[in-house]
């Protein structure tokens, strides 16, 4: 009989991300609800002492595979130890993030246990003993319920969208072997490029500020740096801006780029077409700033001005150098 709420805990550069504790938090409120216990799976090098942690959001067990195969992130070695322990256990649900490893992740993981999933859900709820996973579909413009008929019953959650919540549990460490010849894995990592600009990835920010078309240039967006910078914010774009050469495609924000959930989103120059709005709908609070006035950005903003937005961002940083 499957049993128990599983997730994967995901870490970077020392530390356990966020979203691992946005996962653990969902995954203890639909383990009351069912009256089990929450498990994690933690994969890594030098890993094990990040356990304690997840306990304080209300993960029972910790399974950590610590070895030093697993010191770079590839597919084959993570989705062979996760499998292996979830089967052995007879998980019933199994949550990951919708992030970029995640996403690579979690679709292995569907394979290799023979399941089906829900990705990128904005909500997860039990019903009828269950899990009914809801999730955007056709860009936004509707949303679909899943329910997964086989065990574990899979689904990735969008980043930044579920609240973290603290919910002291015992965060017991059971090591296991994952089973894994080194020699037999078929990746292994060369080199890691890591960007030193030490920028706030778009996945993780609170504030994210976004330049479209209507920036006229990469010069431009020097205009829209600066805010972000008073704010602690990541810089974004739409496609049309970085499709122009004037941003990186690690910035572009969409469907086909980023998909991103912060408190405050502010779009300059963007028009607002369904690909861009699909990938950052989810935020709290959307303002849009564009000198069209039909543009369809201000459908879904909750404050617009309608103006030159090379006229208000700047009134806009001095109003906030004032109050900063």
């Amino acid at each position: 009989m499957a049993k128990g709420v599983w997730i994967v805990a995901e870490h970077r550069n020392g530390a356990l991300r966020n979203v691992s504790f946005e996962v653990a938090s969902v995954a203890r409120k639909l383990a009351d609800e069912l009256g089990e216990d929450v498990c994690a799976v933690l994969v890594g090098s030098g890993v094990e002492g990040f356990a304690p942690e997840l306990g304080k959001y209300g993960v029972d067990k910790i399974y950590v595979a610590d070895d030093a195969m697993f010191a770079d992130y590839t597919t084959d070695a993570y989705s062979a130890a996760v499998a292996k322990v979830v089967k052995e256990n007879d998980a019933s649900i199994l949550l990951l993030a919708s992030s970029v490893q995640g996403k690579d992740l979690s679709s292995r993981l569907v394979g290799k246990l023979a399941t089906g999933m829900a990705s990128d859900c904005t909500e997860v709820k039990i019903a009828d003993g269950k899990l009914l996973a809801i999730r955007p579909m056709y860009a936004g413009k509707c949303f679909g319920e899943i329910v997964m008929e086989s065990y574990p019953q899979m689904a990735s959650l969008r980043p930044k969208v579920f609240p973290i919540v603290e919910s002291a549990k015992a965060g017991e460490v059971v090591k296991f072997d994952a089973g894994i010849a080194a020699d037999a894995l078929k990746t292994k990592v060369l080199e890691t490029q890591k960007d030193a600009s030490g920028k706030v990835d778009l996945t993780e920010a609170d504030i994210i500020v976004s330049g479209g078309r209507g920036m006229k240039g990469a010069d431009e967006y020097k205009v829209i740096e600066e805010l972000a910078d008073l704010l602690g914010a990541a810089v974004g774009a739409s496609r049309a801006a970085v499709d122009a050469g004037w941003r990186p495609q690690s910035d572009q924000v969409g469907q086909t780029g980023k998909v991103v959930s912060p408190n405050l989103y502010i779009a300059c120059g963007i028009s607002g077409a369904i690909q861009h709005i699909a990938g950052m709908s989810s935020s709290k609070y959307i303002v849009a700033i564009n000198k069209d006035s039909e543009a369809p950005i201000f459908a879904k903003a909750d404050y617009g001005i309608v103006d030159d937005l090379f006229k208000i961002v700047p009134e806009v940083t001095a109003a906030a150098k004032k109050i900063l």
